[in-house]
């Protein structure tokens, strides 16, 4: 059984295209394009599904249209229209390219992780705010905090855990 502490959200299952099973997911990390992963994991009435991807092609810069296998009409893309889209935190780890062993993984990966200053928890990442050029981890209590690598002390990824150390005054600009 796939736990939902074992994933985090990508996307979402928008709309049918075609008449042969195909749907469009909206995502908002590709990192399904980055990785090996034969398949994507969508909610399905509350209980984490993993759906095999036959094929795919990008449609545009934040959406692919995916034929998944067993899917073949459009009536039975009805049971994953609307669905939120998952991806497994194990397959979304990547080697750099220098071969230091340094991973690299997309910020949307971090979302449930704590975030611990001055070892003291401040919160939890609730989302990831991309809409700017600087990027914001979104905290479960309304804080943001700028998701820059310079402040990154630690990643404890069993804890789920980042240790950050934070600009004097920073986190009291979200007061």
């Amino acid at each position: 059984m796939i736990e939902r502490t074992d994933v985090y959200r990508i996307g979402q299952i928008t709309k049918a295209h075609g008449l042969k099973g195909e749907v469009v997911f909206a995502f908002d990390d590709d990192v399904f394009d980055r990785t090996e992963s034969e398949y994507l994991i969508c909610d399905v009435d509350g209980i984490l599904v993993p759906f095999f991807m036959e094929e795919y092609r990008f449609r545009s810069d934040s959406s692919v249209l995916v034929k998944f296998e067993d899917i073949d009409t459009v009536e039975q893309t009805t049971q994953i229209l609307g669905s939120d889209v998952y991806f497994e935190r194990s397959h979304s780890e990547t080697r750099d390219d220098n071969g230091d062993g340094d991973e690299e993984v997309s910020l949307f990966y971090f979302v449930g992780f704590r975030i611990v200053v001055n070892g003291k928890t401040i919160g939890t990442i609730a989302a990831v705010d991309d809409s700017t050029q600087n990027w914001l981890f979104v905290l479960d209590n309304g804080t943001l905090i700028p998701a820059n690598g310079d402040f990154i002390i630690d990643i404890d990824n069993d804890e789920r855990t980042m240790t950050m150390e934070l600009p004097d005054g920073l986190l009291e600009l979200n007061n």
